[in-house]
């Protein structure tokens, strides 16, 4: 069963969370006499930042989605010239037997432009291993080694591009899951920071208080900022 992504427990971007996240540091940094009194040292603070350096590092999704897009045309490439040679096949095969009978019936191409990559694969496999029982009838039709090496190189070259484009799909769901849970771990320090800061400037000084203040958008703070001058 696929392992479901975490739930990420943050609403905004990932750029803005770490950039947000290093506001904070700095934020820290300057008030580090205070927040050691709460137990949170200059080396948790650098160790915060190391986090936020590599989760900075990470590829994002449109990366990966690009790579993924890119083999996936390599595979539709590649499947199209395997259909290309099982036609070229077909049409020496519909020379000798009827289309209809039970001779062209057994290469299984019927639907050959509806099968998923499977059932491709699996006919191209097929296609040579029946042309090759029915060698002796199919000769006058020029059917022969080198029709099938296309076909059997183009079914590798397929298998190779499907195998490669699995893979990327796979690297990107285990990255977005390493993203998520990287991104969680960011956020619930900078929840620890925030609220360490917070509680240090409550009652002293409203501007660094603010520092301290996480907002989701944009929007948040336009609104926050209206509410401070309407009380001013």
């Amino acid at each position: 069963m696929k392992k479901q992504a975490g739930h990420r427990k943050y609403n905004f971007p990932d750029a803005d969370l770490y950039l947000q996240c290093m506001e904070r540091i700095r934020y820290a940094a300057r008030d580090k006499k205070e927040f050691a009194q709460y137990g949170y040292d200059v080396d948790r603070l650098k160790g915060f930042q190391n986090l936020c350096q590599k989760f900075q590092a990470l590829p994002d999704d449109d990366e990966l989605l690009g790579d993924q897009m890119i083999t996936t045309e390599k595979k539709y490439k590649a499947a199209e010239n395997l259909k290309s040679a099982i036609r070229s096949l077909m049409t020496r095969v519909a020379m000798k037997y009827s289309n209809r009978s039970g001779r062209y019936r057994k290469f299984g191409t019927a639907k050959l432009g509806d099968m998923t990559d499977a059932q491709l694969l699996f006919c191209g496999r097929r296609v040579i291993r029946v042309a090759r029982q029915q060698m002796d009838f199919l000769a006058d039709q020029g059917v022969n080694e080198n029709v099938l090496s296309r076909i059997a190189n183009a079914c590798k070259d397929f298998e190779t591009a499907l195998n490669i484009q699995q893979d990327k799909v796979a690297d990107r769901d285990i990255s977005v899951e390493l993203r998520v849970d990287q991104g969680n771990r960011l956020y619930d320090e900078l929840i620890v920071l925030c609220n360490i800061g917070k509680d240090i400037w409550a009652e002293k000084d409203p501007v660094k208080y603010e520092n301290y203040c996480i907002y989701e958008s944009n929007n948040d703070q336009k609104i926050a900022r209206k509410e401070r001058e309407a009380k001013s």
